[in-house]
């Protein structure tokens, strides 16, 4: 499995915390190891800022840019935090 992200897993002052952390944390509490990819960039500026593989392995698979997605190994994407918090939770290791 691996999981998109935009530059890291940690903590973050942010309200509600960081989506991309968030993700991450719950695919390890739930026993995963995700491969990360750091998919630098940010998704609203044009596609010039946001070339990485890894952001092009995104668009690829979402039609978008935006990170986190889930990438399993049966091929499903699970795209947005919230959504892979929820898998996480139902599909424990």
């Amino acid at each position: 499995m691996k999981l998109y992200v935009c530059w890291g897993t940690f903590p973050t002052p942010r309200p509600g915390g960081h989506p991309c952390a968030n993700a991450y944390h719950a695919l390890k509490d739930a026993g995963h190891a995700p491969e990360v990819v750091r998919s630098y960039g940010f998704a609203p500026l044009p596609g010039l800022f946001n070339q990485t593989r890894g952001r092009r392995e995104v668009q690829k698979l979402t039609g978008n840019r935006w990170v986190p997605t889930l990438l399993l190994d049966d091929g499903t994407v699970i795209d947005d935090s919230h959504a892979i918090v929820e898998w996480a939770r139902a599909n424990p290791a």
